[in-house]
């Protein structure tokens, strides 16, 4: 998807690099190119249409009439739009509370929560120098309580033991009491997910965020799901206080 996008935003931009000066009719015909870039690779339209307001705002504005290459100001101004739209920058995880910090991982299922667990393990352990455990409370698909035991003995972090005949409440507490003991700096806790969203799981994984206030509740989502990613997101942020979102 990126790289079509950046192919076609490529080819309308190249148009308008070498002008010596913006006119409202040049400025119409890219922005018209940027517009079908971002809406074929799946951008809801509501952002392409404050993001194409904002860039044209700035292209009639001073810094581009003032500067000496506009065409190369125009794109410098496309730049700039298109990283405000995506995120200027990561923020770091917020672990900071009484040990263990709890992680609460939220999404449907297919989307890589279980491997985002075990990647997120190693990343914590690794960069972060944390000592850390991880715990499945998906009681749905026990195929997940194993994958996440392979995942955790690869990535060198401990797994508490859970099944599925167990509440996904009490396998969390059991794991919050187990952590505490061994002096962990950090609980991931993996959670169910479904093929859409339901009141049943919603209702479900409100009562565990309820139960272990986890310091941070992450959305994992799969990066080519496209536009309705959004109104999953909606979903389980109308649900849950989100604090972050992990594209897969």
């Amino acid at each position: 998807m990126f790289e079509s996008l950046t192919d076609r935003l490529g080819s309308a931009l190249k148009g308008i690099t070498g002008q010596a000066k913006l006119t409202d009719e040049n400025i119409k015909g890219t922005m018209r190119e940027v517009r079908m870039a971002l809406l074929e690779a799946d951008v809801a339209l509501p952002v392409v249409k404050d993001f194409t307001a904002q860039v044209k705002e700035r292209a009639v504005g001073t810094e581009v009439l003032k500067s000496l290459n506009p065409g190369q100001a125009f794109i410098k101004i496309v730049h700039e739009e298109l990283q405000s739209v995506m995120g200027e920058a990561n923020e770091q995880l917020n672990l900071a509370t009484q040990p263990p910090a709890i992680v609460m991982m939220a999404g449907l299922q297919g989307a890589g929560k279980t491997t985002t667990v075990g990647k997120l393990a190693k990343y914590l352990a690794e960069r972060e120098k944390k000592k850390v455990m991880v715990v499945s409370a998906d009681v749905y698909r026990p195929a997940a309580i194993k994958q996440l035991e392979t995942l955790a003995k690869e990535v060198g972090a401990a797994f508490h033991p859970s099944s599925a005949d167990e509440k996904p409440i009490a396998i969390a507490k059991g794991a919050i009491d187990a952590a505490k003991r061994g002096a962990y700096d950090v609980l991931l806790v993996d959670t169910a997910g479904r093929l859409t969203v339901d009141e049943e799981m919603m209702g479900e994984i409100k009562d565990l965020h309820a139960a272990i206030t986890p310091i941070e509740t992450l959305f994992v989502v799969d990066a080519m799901t496209g536009q309705d990613a959004a109104n999953t997101a909606k979903a389980f942020n109308d649900a849950l206080p989100l604090t972050g979102v992990v594209l897969t």
